[in-house]
């Protein structure tokens, strides 16, 4: 899986990816086109900063978090095509009257809670919560305002009193929100 846009997917492999990740063949083209494009190096994997290239990417407040989350250890250095695909097929539309397998709705909170859990513990620490509020909103709310919403987060949300938020305790405070439309990204129809 080189950088040039001429070295194309097995059909064995096209066929591996769709039944693991749920795209289409042409959809994975596609993707793969943007992945050699993404992979300076022609080495078939993306670094973060390969990642944090995409313009949207670059401009999000929450970009480096985004990014963080398509690599599920710490200690990796890069993602092959199918690891960038799985992690894509986490925001695929879910069908109605289809069972997701990479798109459900614990993938989807498994994946908003790492980008708020930043130093891996399976935690969100109200530190953790307040650096991402901070990430999010800059400087339009003061730091006081900030911390308060932390605090009043942790308070409501932490089940345990742990002084942190669980996996479990951030899937139930969300149980009311339509996380599986908010997740969707309609980007290969």
């Amino acid at each position: 899986m080189g950088n040039s846009n001429s070295v194309t997917l097995q059909p064995e492999e096209v066929e591996r990816m769709q039944n693991e990740t749920g795209f289409s063949a042409s959809q994975i083209e596609r993707l793969y086109s943007r992945f050699t494009t993404l992979d300076k190096f022609g080495n078939g994997a993306l670094s973060r900063e390969d990642l944090l290239r995409i313009p949207e990417l670059a401009i999000n407040p929450l970009g480096d978090r985004i990014v963080h989350a398509f690599f599920r250890d710490a200690e990796d250095e890069s993602i092959n095509f199918l690891q960038f695909l799985k992690t894509l097929a986490i925001f695929r539309p879910i069908r109605k009257g289809r069972e997701p397998r990479y798109n459900s709705r614990e993938q989807k909170l498994q994946f908003a809670f790492r980008m708020y859990d930043l130093d891996g513990d399976e935690l969100i620490s109200r530190d953790e919560l307040l650096c991402v509020l901070h990430m999010m909103v800059g400087a339009n709310i003061s730091d006081e305002q900030l911390a308060s919403i932390a605090d009043r987060t942790i308070r409501e949300v932490d089940q345990d009193n742990d002084d942190a938020i669980s996996l479990a305790e951030f899937s139930e405070a969300l149980k009311r929100t339509e996380v599986e439309g908010k997740m969707s990204i309609r980007y290969l129809n």
